[in-house]
């Protein structure tokens, strides 16, 4: 088996999963702890990864707290080195804490740019880089970023996050040349929308909605795929998007507007 097609597993060592306190990372975690995985998880809230932790004492695996700021480089290579201490070895990191503020360009905040910036795309990479250096010890390892369909072109409200998550798509591709030739298989995973408090406030349909459970079906597929770089789910709503995303604006931007109600959105 190539290591270009790396699968990790639980006697591997840890899975370290960041945006855990809530939606698909605490799910995820859950999921692999019943699987037979030792599984860390990050996110700011401690009472939260407690709480997760102890639910998770009765599964087969278990999962351990390391609360950090993600936004922080600092604590993020000290909570990697925390984890590496405990459990000797990161085989997969879902790197997967992200925030979701909503934008009207009418009147843009700049802070919550600020905000999505660094925790989404900056928090990534606090995230990343460090398990790479980790990694490249042991000659193997699993990484995968989550990023969105969002990322795929611009949408309503999303100047912030589209934004981030476009980043995110082309940090994981570009990575992938590198890491390929050292056997660290790296994966980014695009959802669809999904049923969390923070999509129930989007002003506008959203089809082919998911729940978190099945996001985490799709994600534990992609994730033990062979071959397969990009998870992105469900898969009619994803083949919809990737056919928009090659028309040109003046058909694009038309029918977006009218899917999403944007068309006939006033000016506040």
């Amino acid at each position: 088996m190539s290591k270009k097609q790396y699968v990790a597993h639980p006697g591997d060592g840890c899975a370290w999963i960041t945006g855990a306190s809530s939606g698909i990372g605490r799910a995820l975690a859950l999921d692999l702890a019943r699987a037979g995985w030792t599984v860390a998880v990050t996110a700011r809230s401690e009472q939260a990864l407690k709480e997760l932790a102890c639910q998770a004492s009765t599964l087969s695996g278990s999962i351990k707290a390391f609360p950090a700021d993600i936004s922080n480089t600092d604590l993020m290579a000290g909570c990697c080195a925390e984890i590496r201490k405990e459990f000797g070895t990161i085989a997969l990191l879902v790197a997967n804490a992200g925030v979701y503020l909503p934008q009207d360009g009418l009147s843009a905040d700049t802070e919550a740019f600020r905000r999505s910036f660094d925790i989404n795309l900056m928090g990534t990479v606090n995230t990343v880089l460090p398990v790479i250096q980790s990694m490249r010890q042991t000659g193997r390892g699993q990484i995968a970023v989550v990023s969105s369909v969002a990322g795929y072109r611009g949408l309503p409200t999303s100047s912030a996050y589209g934004a981030t998550k476009a980043a995110l798509i082309n940090f994981a591709e570009s990575l992938k040349f590198d890491l390929d030739r050292v056997g660290i298989r790296i994966q980014v995973i695009n959802p669809g929308f999904v049923d969390t408090p923070a999509t129930r406030s989007n002003p506008f349909p959203m089809p082919h909605l998911m729940t978190v459970e099945e996001s985490v079906q799709q994600i534990r597929k992609g994730l033990n795929h062979r071959s397969k770089f990009e998870i992105a789910f469900p898969g009619a709503f994803v083949r919809q998007l990737k056919l928009l995303r090659i028309l040109p604006y003046r058909l694009y931007f038309s029918l977006v507007a009218k899917a999403t109600g944007w068309n006939k959105k006033q000016a506040g």
